[in-house]
């Protein structure tokens, strides 16, 4: 989607007038641009009983040159930025491009700026189909080809045009990162499998002179003794590797800077622990992680953002073979600690575990990691929201506020010392990859992770972790039916709340 900022001029094929609970008659410059007889018709239809601006109401109203709808957004007094966002996307699923591409979206009395670049970044957001994959000989995709993108014109009051325009610029070039993570997402594991990954983020920083990607094959993890992730991934045909993202790599050379991870299981069949068949295929998605850390970078580059930042992702694909690890293994991991293995489906935390350590080697102010880690995480949040863990309470606190300010929600979670003592309480190795129970499942695969962060010399001399938090978006990942922005498949969730943590440092 084209998105620009104009005066009130120009009607396009279709106007979008967006409304507050309450109206009576056609606010100010509704009918600018329209005829003498098409403005008549817009008044009269805006003062009708017809047109209430309930949340979600439509209203046509056919001119010569152009279809002029009124679509309701509630009372003003409620609308949040959540609130506009959502029904830009829910806006953009009521047209059809048979009444032509050309939108302008005509925000008039009442609207503020944060309000009017959240209801243009819905539309952005939710303008994305994943339909590669499609006959390409189908009528429906061919019709959608030939009459072209959509072209998003936003038009505001000439106080506002600057700042409005600079908003959408930036919330445009945001989305372009989470389409990017969507898109891996949405993959099908026989088309992006690790090695594949890795050519991908490749071929992304090829000709872009401050960004650095770094890819350690097989071979290479073996040199590394990345046992954690040479173990999940041995199983399959398609080995693992590890990918480092470096943006801005000269910037800041004296100063700590952010590190993501992310988990990159690009098809999880449990291993020998095999999964049951049922909604198997969703297991494509369970690389979300490394999709968002992707995600991120091309959001941080498209923006423009000139501080240095780091990202790893663990790339395994986990299947059941001759060659596959096995319950009551052992594994050496890179840290130097040894994890027994009880549950071949308790994965992702053995990748990362490699991750984390390594990211503690690379001078952090604090990492995050994000894994689609626990089913046990979807039944504490359902798909509403990420679980969040954290070893400091001010970067959680920070965290927190980014994902409520994008409505991306991450929910506080425990990182209780019970959690901890159940799993480092292994009779034959440092760490267990699975409680000795069912209960708290998520909060004992966050304290599996807190075993991998590293020390760190604080100012004071004094010894101590560094800042860590962990997102678990099994639930948000894919799934997440009240997602506005989203019609089917990944999400992209986090891409824009790691963006707005980053640059609002």
């Amino acid at each position: 989607m084209d998105a620009t900022v104009g005066k009130f001029e120009e009607t396009g094929d279709i106007l979008i007038i967006p409304v507050f609970k309450g109206v009576e008659k056609a606010p100010n410059n509704t009918t600018t641009g329209l005829s003498r007889g098409a403005s008549i018709a817009v008044k009269a239809a805006a003062a009708s009983e017809a047109l209430t601006g309930k949340r979600g109401e439509l209203l046509h109203v056919w001119t010569k040159g152009c279809m002029v709808v009124f679509y309701g957004v509630g009372k003003s007094s409620t609308q949040t930025h959540k609130a506009a966002r959502d029904a830009g996307a829910k806006c953009l699923t009521k047209l059809s491009k048979n009444h032509g591409t050309d939108v302008v979206v005509r925000f008039t009395s009442g609207w503020k700026l944060e309000a009017m670049a959240a209801f243009a970044e819905g539309m952005i957001l939710r303008d994305y189909a994943f339909d590669k994959y499609q006959n390409q000989s189908s009528s429906t995709k061919k019709n959608k080809a030939e009459k072209g993108p959509w072209k998003l014109t936003c038009q505001a009051s000439s106080r506002h045009l600057e700042k409005l325009s600079d908003a959408i610029e930036r919330r445009a070039a945001i989305a372009t990162g989470v389409h990017l993570a969507r898109d891996l997402g949405n993959e099908p594991a026989n088309k992006l499998y690790p090695e594949e990954y890795g050519i991908r983020a490749l071929a992304w920083a090829k000709g872009k002179d401050n960004v650095e990607v770094d890819v350690w094959d097989y071979e290479r993890l073996h040199s590394e003794k990345m046992e954690g992730v040479i173990a999940v991934g041995k199983g399959s045909i398609h080995k693992p590797c590890m990918v480092f993202f470096r943006l801005n790599p000269r910037a800041q050379s004296d100063e700590k800077v952010p590190c993501i991870v992310g988990k990159g299981i690009t098809f999880d069949t449990g291993g020998i622990s095999l999964k049951a068949g049922a909604k198997m295929d969703e297991m494509k998605f369970d690389m979300h992680g490394s999709a968002t850390v992707f995600g991120l970078f091309q959001g941080l580059h498209a923006t423009g953002y000139e501080g240095r930042v780091n990202g790893i992702t663990c790339m395994a694909e986990n299947m059941p073979s001759a060659e596959a690890y096995r319950p009551g293994d052992v594994i050496d991991t890179y840290s130097g600690k040894t994890i027994e293995v009880l549950n071949t489906d308790a994965e992702g935390r053995n990748v990362l575990a490699d991750g984390l350590w390594k990211a503690g080697e690379l001078n952090p102010s604090y990492i995050i990691d994000l894994a689609t880690l626990t089913g046990a995480c979807v039944v504490a949040l359902g798909h509403e929201a990420s679980g969040l863990w954290s070893n400091d309470d001010g970067l959680r606190e920070r965290i927190q506020q980014a994902g409520e300010s994008e409505d991306e929600i991450a929910w506080p979670m425990p990182l209780m010392p019970a959690f901890e003592k159940e799993m480092t309480g292994s009779k034959i190795a440092d760490v267990r990859n699975l409680g000795t129970a069912r209960w708290g499942g998520a909060n004992t695969a966050a304290a599996f992770l807190k075993q991998f962060v590293q020390e760190c010399e604080g100012e004071d001399g004094e010894m101590s972790q560094i800042p860590w938090a962990h997102l678990d978006i099994a639930g948000t990942a894919w799934g997440a039916k009240t997602n506005a922005t989203v019609a089917h498949g990944a999400t992209g969730v986090h891409v824009r709340t790691l963006h707005r943590l980053i640059t609002s440092n």
